[in-house]
């Protein structure tokens, strides 16, 4: 079993944890820190991917910034994506040996949040034809992930205890014919991050043979 080091940040703006991240992807790619994995909450943002369609963002810009939304263009793969309050979500930071460690790491995030779920009585699954985590037809976890030099950045985003009408912003992921959901709402009761967030982070190291032997807090404020 090898060590991480893992980053618990709360509630921050999207800009910032992206600096964030491509400042700890230099310093883990170049074996300078170790492999790193960032949990935090953002304030309400959307995210456009290389493949993003503008059609798949619902409103203006303007309007969006009326419902103080902001609005990022970002490397990771994949279309549109909500991040906001009561939604846990995950950047690995870690070095991978060959290219073909891609889709595993993938499917490993996929299978850690399927675990996590279980946890709470929640069935979830994947699904063939899109990365992610699903409950029926609705998505509970957003994955999407960037690898350069070898190292990835971005990650996962689960619906813990999300405000849902997000749906009305974009079509998630660029799925129009499909809907979104959260542990909350599966489970019928409130679950909190707080709640969630340790059942994943254990899902997490035993999925992936890891052990997290430091807790940094507010590694935004002095990176």
């Amino acid at each position: 079993m090898t060590t991480a080091r893992l980053v618990d940040l709360g509630l921050r703006p999207y800009r910032e944890v992206w600096a964030l991240q491509h400042a700890l992807h230099e310093r883990v790619g170049a074996g300078e820190e170790p492999e790193t994995w960032v949990f935090v909450e953002h304030t309400p943002v959307i995210t456009l991917g290389r493949n993003a369609k503008d059609s798949n963002v619902l409103l203006t810009h303007e309007a969006l910034a009326a419902r103080g939304v902001d609005l990022v263009q970002i490397e990771r793969g994949g279309d549109v994506t909500y991040h906001g309050p009561g939604q846990l979500v995950v950047y690995p930071i870690r070095r991978l040996e060959r290219f073909r460690e891609v889709v595993p790491l993938v499917r490993a995030l996929e299978g850690a949040v399927i675990d996590a779920c279980a946890q709470f009585g929640v069935v979830a699954e994947r699904w063939s034809d899109h990365a992610g985590v699903w409950v029926g037809r609705d998505q509970i976890c957003a994955v999407g992930l960037a690898v350069q030099k070898m190292t990835s950045l971005h990650g996962i985003a689960l619906n813990v205890c999300t405000e849902l009408s997000y749906a009305t912003l974009i079509n998630p992921c660029g799925l129009s014919d499909r809907g979104i959901t959260s542990l909350s709402r599966q489970t019928g009761r409130a679950v909190s991050v707080a709640e969630a967030k340790p059942v994943l982070v254990s899902a997490i190291q035993k999925t992936f043979g890891i052990t997290f032997d430091a807790i940094v807090l507010d590694m935004a404020k002095s990176a």
